[in-house]
């Protein structure tokens, strides 16, 4: 049982150490919804999603103001569209058509996101998986809160080098369709390794096929809450350390859990997960780069970086997870370079590549996440930076995921700006040996040997 006194505990924390609840996420199926006819099927999936979500905002809003924890974002997940959309859909035009749908009715009731404009790709893909994957730049660049995720391998299926190699191509288009917005479209779209079905963080969430009818995931982040907890312990060794983080991490998580308990009650809706990522902002003393600075690396990127990243992903797990019913999702520490001011600056100062952050990503949550290219940056190099991914997500059976954007007509020592959580980044080098005689070879990358466990 949760009791006020630990909502009045964390009151310090959501006041001045940027504590919130990041998104209560209403995951929805649309099984019910499949139709051969494209129009019916529009109108079945607009009815569904209105008639389950139409409370979400409201109820987000009065929980935050009863209880005093803000609520940054409520967001719908729903079943892969590639899936509901097959037998209605003859083009990609068909999909984006759905895209649009989906669009509308997220602005009916209210919330910031919707995602689920996805495809399951990581053994191979299906006529309708293709269909929606091509039609993604056009589907991205004329909605608004619409968010895609791709899904091209996994640690049991290996990495699907078709998918991998079009979506290279894939983020480029949709950079090309949304140049006008600095190609604000890659910031709606990942590609996934190993994607979790009850993720409740965009741009990667859908709702999975073996969720129940309708479910309430929620998300909770804390950077500055745990970098403020560290301070209090400078100087102190290692296992002062974790139990610090374990024990900042328990009581973030009980803030979610609280959250989710009561949102799940008052929409009657299923308790899903709770997923405890520290997901930086742009506000400064809310960046998981500077949390490793307070463990003791000068700038993220400096010699030693990965192992204090390793312990935080690693420390916020075993505090959470005594912390609710359910952890799931992704739980951990994003390190985007856009949204964390931290990562900006180590970026500026010379200290974080994107070969070190790709290093970060083996013990992290996620992956490269939210970062600025050249717009000038082949969609055949895209499609080997995405398979590098993947493949460390595979080999250790792990979530990975790659959200880059090529911002077209900018180049290296540029900045772009999107504002809002998204915040600004500077474009980041990339490595200009080819690799287009590996990306362009086909067929999949076969499934590491550990993933034979039956």
């Amino acid at each position: 049982m949760i009791n006020l006194y630990e909502v009045v505990e964390t009151n310090e924390m959501i006041e001045k150490e940027n504590l919130d609840v990041r998104t209560i996420t209403l995951g929805i199926s649309l099984l019910d919804c499949i139709d051969s006819d494209l129009n019916k099927l529009c109108d079945n999936i607009y009815n569904k999603i209105y008639d389950t979500a139409k409370d979400l905002v409201k109820t987000g809003d009065q929980i935050a103001r009863e209880f005093g924890i803000p609520i940054v974002n409520k967001r719908i997940s729903v079943t892969p569209i590639s899936l509901i959309g097959g037998a209605a859909c003859k083009s990609p035009e068909d999909f984006a058509k759905i895209a649009a749908t989906l669009d509308k009715v997220a602005k009916a009731v209210g919330v910031n996101f919707i995602g689920g404009y996805s495809a399951l790709v990581s053994k191979g893909m299906t006529d309708s998986d293709k269909m929606l994957i091509e039609s993604i730049p056009l589907a991205l660049s004329t909605t608004d809160v619409v968010c895609s995720s791709i899904n091209v391998g996994s640690t049991k299926t290996g990495i699907n080098m078709d998918a991998v190699r079009l979506m290279g191509t894939i983020v480029k288009k949709t950079a090309e369709a949304t140049k006008e917005k600095d190609s604000l479209g890659c910031a709606k779209l990942v590609i996934f390794c190993n994607a979790p079905d009850d993720n409740p963080f965009m741009a990667g969430a859908f709702h999975g096929v073996t969720e129940a009818d309708k479910i309430i995931n929620v998300g909770v982040s804390g950077p500055g809450v745990v970098k403020t907890a560290l301070e209090k312990v400078r100087g102190e060794n290692f296992e002062v350390l974790c139990e610090t983080i374990k024990k900042t991490a328990f009581k973030v998580t009980r803030v979610g859990q609280l959250v989710a308990q009561e949102a799940s009650k008052r929409l009657g809706v299923p308790f899903g997960i709770i997923d405890l990522s520290l997901a930086p902002t742009p506000a400064i003393g809310d960046s998981v780069a500077d949390i490793l600075h307070e463990i003791g690396v000068e700038h993220a990127g400096a010699p030693g970086t990965t192992a204090a990243l390793a312990l935080l992903n690693d420390q916020v797990k075993k505090g959470g997870v005594m912390a609710s019913s359910y952890v799931g999702g992704l739980s951990g520490a994003f390190i985007p370079v856009s949204e964390d001011q931290g990562m900006i600056d180590a970026v500026e100062a010379g200290a974080l590549t994107l070969e070190k952050l790709e290093a970060m990503t083996c013990v992290c949550s996620v992956g490269l996440d939210m970062i600025a290219i050249p717009g000038d940056t082949k969609d055949t190099t895209i499609a080997g930076i995405i398979a590098d991914e993947m493949a460390i997500g595979m080999i250790n059976q792990k979530t990975t995921a790659v959200r880059l954007i090529p911002v077209i007509g900018k180049g290296v020592g540029e900045t772009v700006e999107f504002g809002g959580l998204l915040g600004y980044a500077p474009i980041m080098p990339v490595n200009k040996f080819s690799c287009d005689e590996f990306v362009n070879r086909g067929g999949r990358i076969p499934a590491p040997v550990h993933s034979f466990k039956n």
